[in-house]
C-alpha cells in the first residue's frame, strides 16, 4: 500500500516532508500533488469517522500512587523470583493473556476490556498533572498546585469548556465534570496536590468535587507501622454518605485556589472580600448561580445518594469508598454527568494509595486488589446490563508503573518505574478482548507499539467526539492543543 502520511514534522501547507519527498515518485503513477492531497484527506477522514464521537460521556478511574503492572495486567511467569515476586499469573477468557492473579473476574471479562502494556514516559514521580493534561513536561523537584492558573487544563475540564462553548448550559441540571470522594491528596498530611482542575481555562471549569469524611472500617497496612489506620477503601459502612464539598476553614483558600469545588453558599460571604476585581466579581456570580442550581434541583442529590440502589447492587460494586464511587459514578452518567473521575487516593499519613514501596504484598492482597477487582468488573457488568457500555467510555489511568526488580523494604515494594507500564480500558468504543502493546521479558521496557499518555488522551477526545487537534487559549490567548503532541491510536478500537 502506498504511504500517504508521514511523518509529524509538516509544512506550513499541512504536508510532511515525506509528503513532499513523494510528491516525485508519485508522478510513476501518474498522479500528482493535488491526488496527494485528496489521498490524504480521505485517509484523514477514514480515521476520523472511526468510532469518532461513540462515546457521550467518560468515567475516569485514577488509581493514585501507580499499580504494579507485574501483579495486575502484564504478568511475567517466566522470569526469576525477583522479578516475578510472591504472585502468579491467571489465564483470562481471551486464549494466550494472563492477569496477575488477584485480578480473577477482571481475567473473567477480559473480552470486554481493552489492555494496553506498552505505556511509556520519561517521569518516574507522582506528577498526576502530567498524566491528565496534555502538558508534554513534569517536573521532578515541584509537583503541580491546584492554585497553579498558568498549567495546562484537566481532560475533564476540557470537556466542560468545549461543551460550553459550543453553546451547552453553563449549568445543567448535573455538572458535566465532577470528581469523587475528595479532593486529591486531602485526607494526607501534605499539601493538596494538581492535576484534575482546569488550569489556564480559570476555576469556573474545574470539576464540582464531592466530599466523604467518614472514617474507614479495617485498618490496612501501612509505611508507618500504624494499627489504627482504618482506611475507607478498604471498607465503609453503608450509612456512610458522599456530600458536596463545602466551604474549608482554612483561611489562606482563596476562590481562585477552591474553585468550583467551594461551590455552596457558605462559601460566599468570605468570599466577597476578595473581590476586588472584574474576573473575581465574575466568578463569585458563577459559583453563586452553581449553589443555587445544584441546591435547587435534586438530581444531582439523588445520583450521589447510592442508598437508592438495592442493597445487592451496592454489595456487588462492594461497600468500600472505591466501590461505592464508581456506583455512584455510574448514576451521575445516568443523570446526565459528561465526565466524572473516581480517584483512589492517598489515606492518611505514609498510607500511599497505590504507592508500594512498602509492604506492597501485604497491602496488595489485603485491599488492594480485591478491591479493584471487585469494583471495576462491578462497573463494566453493570453498564453493560443497563446499555451504557457501548456510549460510557471507561479509563483506568496512573502516573507511571513499578520497578521490576522488588525492594528488600518491610513488606517487600516495587519503586516508581515510567519506561514501560500497564492500563486497562473499556466501552465508549475501545474493543473488547484487544491487548495493545508488549513489554520485554521482565515488563521494564517496551518491546513493541510504545503508547504515550498524551496518546492515550487524544483517543479519548477522539472517542467522545473531540477532535483532539483542537486547541483552547492559555492565558496569554495562545492556542494550546488539548492533548500536547498525542495522537489518537487506532489501536485501541481496531
Amino acid at each position: 500500500m502506498l504511504p500517504i502520511l508521514g511523518s509529524n514534522k509538516r509544512s506550513n501547507k499541512g504536508l510532511s516532508r515525506r509528503d513532499l519527498l513523494q510528491v516525485g515518485g508519485l508522478g510513476l503513477f501518474g498522479l500528482g500533488l493535488s491526488d496527494l492531497l485528496r489521498l490524504r484527506d480521505a485517509q484523514a477522514s477514514a480515521l476520523k469517522s472511526a468510532k469518532f464521537g461513540r462515546a457521550k460521556a467518560c468515567i475516569l478511574v485514577y488509581l493514585f500512587g501507580a499499580p504494579p503492572q507485574h501483579e495486575t495486567f502484564d504478568p511475567k511467569p517466566d522470569a526469576p523470583v525477583e522479578i516475578q515476586g510472591q504472585m502468579k499469573s491467571i489465564p483470562t477468557c481471551v486464549p494466550g493473556v494472563r492477569f496477575g492473579e488477584g485480578l480473577p473476574r477482571l481475567a473473567g471479562m477480559m473480552d470486554k476490556l481493552t489492555v494496553v502494556r506498552s505505556l511509556t514516559h520519561p517521569w518516574p514521580f507522582h506528577h498526576v498533572h502530567y498524566a491528565v493534561s496534555g502538558n508534554p513536561n513534569a517536573s521532578a523537584t515541584v509537583e503541580a498546585d491546584p492554585n497553579d492558573r498558568t498549567l495546562w487544563p484537566f481532560m475533564g475540564s476540557v470537556v466542560d469548556y468545549l461543551e460550553q462553548r459550543r453553546g451547552a448550559p453553563a449549568l445543567p441540571p448535573v455538572p458535566r465534570n465532577i470528581a469523587l470522594p475528595f479532593r486529591l491528596y486531602s485526607k494526607v498530611n501534605f499539601k493538596l496536590l494538581g492535576g484534575p482542575y482546569a488550569g489556564f481555562l480559570g476555576s469556573r471549569y474545574d470539576p464540582v468535587w464531592t466530599e466523604f469524611s467518614k472514617k474507614g472500617t479495617k485498618p490496612v497496612p501501612n509505611q508507618a507501622g500504624r494499627t489504627d489506620l482504618y482506611d475507607p477503601y478498604a471498607g465503609i459502612r453503608r450509612s456512610d454518605k458522599f456530600e458536596l464539598a463545602g466551604p474549608d476553614s482554612s483561611a489562606d483558600l482563596t476562590p481562585e485556589r477552591v474553585g468550583l469545588r467551594r461551590s455552596l453558599l457558605g462559601q460566599f460571604d468570605s468570599a466577597r472580600n476578595e473581590l476586588d476585581k472584574a474576573e473575581s466579581v465574575q466568578r463569585f456570580d458563577h459559583f453563586q448561580e452553581l449553589a443555587y442550581s445544584i441546591l435547587t434541583s435534586p438530581r444531582l442529590g439523588n445520583a450521589l445518594d447510592v442508598d437508592r440502589e438495592p442493597l445487592p447492587v451496592r454489595e456487588r460494586f462492594g461497600m468500600t469508598l472505591f466501590g461505592q464511587s464508581l456506583l455512584a459514578a455510574r448514576r451521575l452518567v445516568e443523570a446526565g454527568s459528561q465526565f466524572v473521575t473516581v480517584i483512589w487516593d492517598a489515606y492518611g499519613h505514609f498510607a500511599d494509595g497505590w504507592d508500594t514501596h512498602h509492604y506492597h504484598y501485604p497491602r496488595l492482597k489485603q485491599f488492594l486488589l480485591p478491591g479493584l477487582d471487585q469494583s471495576f468488573s462491578a462497573l463494566i457488568l453493570d453498564l453493560e446490563a443497563r446499555g451504557l457500555l457501548d456510549e460510557t467510555l471507561v479509563l483506568c489511568l496512573s502516573e507511571h508503573g513499578r520497578t521490576p526488580k522488588l525492594n528488600s523494604s518491610p513488606g517487600g515494594g516495587r519503586d516508581h518505574w515510567s519506561r514501560v507500564y500497564s492500563t486497562v480500558f473499556a466501552g465508549g468504543g475501545m474493543a473488547g478482548g484487544k491487548v495493545v502493546g508488549q513489554s520485554d521479558s521482565i515488563a521494564g521496557d517496551v518491546r513493541d507499539t510504545p503508547v504515550s499518555p498524551k496518546d492515550v488522551l487524544a483517543t479519548a477526545f477522539h472517542l467522545l467526539g473531540i477532535d483532539p487537534h483542537t486547541t483552547v487559549p492559555d492565558r496569554l490567548n495562545r492556542p494550546v492543543p488539548i492533548a500536547g503532541e498525542g495522537t489518537a491510536r487506532p489501536e485501541f478500537w481496531s
